[in-house]
């Protein structure tokens, strides 16, 4: 059966019928679907853009050590790991501040301190898995139109455009939210949220250094607010250059000489030479936390459930691991016979991770807020912990395993095989292609 037929016009008797559609084709839904693989549930994703559309954002990220082990588990490492960066130091440091703490990998036990990868890496990898998987279907250029919530399934109306504009009826038994930090259907089933905006903005741009970073990444704090450089393969490196809203948009707009000026003054002395890749972008910083992460036959994940400051990088790790703890949790109730929209299976996924993400909030917070601060007592207290994780290593180590991922309850999705499944037994669900044909 091709995607042409499922959306054929819907009676109540011809629904199209799955376990779990993912609304959002990103990187945490993306590898929620991924996570699945060995389930047996019947998985749809629903993406408004083309999968190609849905690879082409121009940002980096940095990858904690715990990420790096999803991936593992997911058996996409070996794909992108020759793609991305792998730091084998990490160097942390207050301004002009003489000392610096350097994380290396010995801290952690791990063969790298953190990861750097591009959007398009992750997702391309990602959606090259997912095409193999005979129980999963992709609707790409699709948007959600309505969600009801019943007692046993949602139903959702999809309107795709392809080839042309229909409306066809979707029932799941459980809805996942992955549709980012103004996500319409958090928001539309009432949950509320709490946090803030930020007074700083973030701006992002491509640069290649001279001499070579050698992949050596660092975060230095300054009173506006912490720049990152994170260094990517071919001698690139993302920054991430924090400061107050109006100071950001006025860099932004400076024309690039006077822009990479202004860079040198932030980049340090570890370059002599910065060359800019790409034009500069700014988005507001904020802070967000969902008050419940899941509702009956309804979970949220990633951004659609937190959103937190850039600092350390934690925000799409935090999402990474959101989906690898739901994909547990869902895969154990599938095993054990439950109702996987259930609120009583949902509330095992939202007290995991809702109070581990409340840590990274909390901290990522008072890193900002602590460090964006001239006030001299306080100056003063930071520098003192910094030359104590400088000199004493049980503390660098526990700071470090925080910002890495590598504390609390891990995913444990290394047990997932491939599900051997016939195609045939699934024709009603079957992937198809970019270009649209059945797989």
């Amino acid at each position: 059966m091709s995607v042409i037929d499922l959306l054929a016009p819907h009676d109540a008797d011809n629904d199209v019928l799955y376990d779990v559609v993912i609304v959002g084709g990103g990187v945490v839904g993306l590898v929620l679907a991924c996570g699945l693989q060995s389930s047996g549930l019947r998985i749809a994703i629903v993406e408004a853009k083309t999968p190609q559309q849905a690879a082409e954002r121009p940002r980096a990220y940095a990858l904690s050590p715990q990420s790096a082990h999803i991936f593992r588990a997911l058996g996409l490492w070996e794909q992108i790991a020759p793609a991305i960066a792998h730091f084998p130091q990490v160097v942390l440091s207050d301004a002009n501040y003489p000392y610096r703490v350097e994380f290396l990998p010995d801290d952690i036990g791990e063969p790298a301190v953190y990861y750097c990868a591009e959007h398009a890496v992750l997702v391309e990898a990602l959606q090259q898995k997912i095409a193999t998987f005979p129980t999963v279907t992709c609707w790409d250029e699709t948007q959600v139109v309505e969600v009801n919530y019943g007692n046993d399934h949602a139903t959702l109306m999809l309107n795709h455009s392809q080839p042309t504009e229909r409306t066809v009826a979707v029932n799941a038994t459980l809805v996942v939210a992955a549709d980012g930090a103004n996500s319409p259907l958090r928001i539309g089933s009432g949950i509320k949220t709490i946090g803030w905006d930020y007074w700083q903005s973030c701006i992002t741009a491509f640069i290649s250094p001279a001499p070579p970073h050698q992949n050596i990444a660092y975060e230095r704090f300054w009173s506006s607010g912490p720049f990152a450089i994170l260094p990517l393969p071919d001698n690139r490196c993302q920054i991430v250059w924090t400061a107050s809203h109006t100071e950001a948009k006025a860099i932004a707009a400076l024309p690039p000489t006077q822009f990479m000026v202004e860079m040198k003054h932030r980049y340090g002395s570890q370059a002599s030479d910065l060359t800019l890749l790409s034009d500069p972008l700014v988005f507001p910083v904020r802070l967000m936390q969902s008050q419940t992460y899941c509702k009956p036959r309804l979970a949220l994940v990633g951004d659609a459930a937190h959103c937190c400051h850039p600092i350390g990088g934690q925000g799409l790790n935090m999402g990474i691991r959101d989906a690898a703890a739901l994909a547990q949790v869902l895969q154990t109730a599938q095993q054990q016979q439950q109702d996987i929209g259930s609120l009583a299976v949902l509330k095992s996924y939202d007290r995991w991770r809702r109070f581990e993400n409340w840590i990274i909030l909390v901290m990522t917070d008072l890193l900002n807020r602590t460090f964006s601060n001239h006030w001299l007592p306080l100056v003063i207290l930071r520098r003192i912990v910094l030359h104590g994780m400088i000199t004493w290593t049980p503390l660098r180590q526990l700071f470090l395993r925080l910002m890495t991922g590598l504390w609390g309850r891990q995913p444990q999705l290394s047990s997932f095989a491939p599900l051997a499944v016939s195609v045939d037994r699934h024709t009603t669900y079957q992937n198809y292609s970019k270009s649209g044909e059945t797989a």
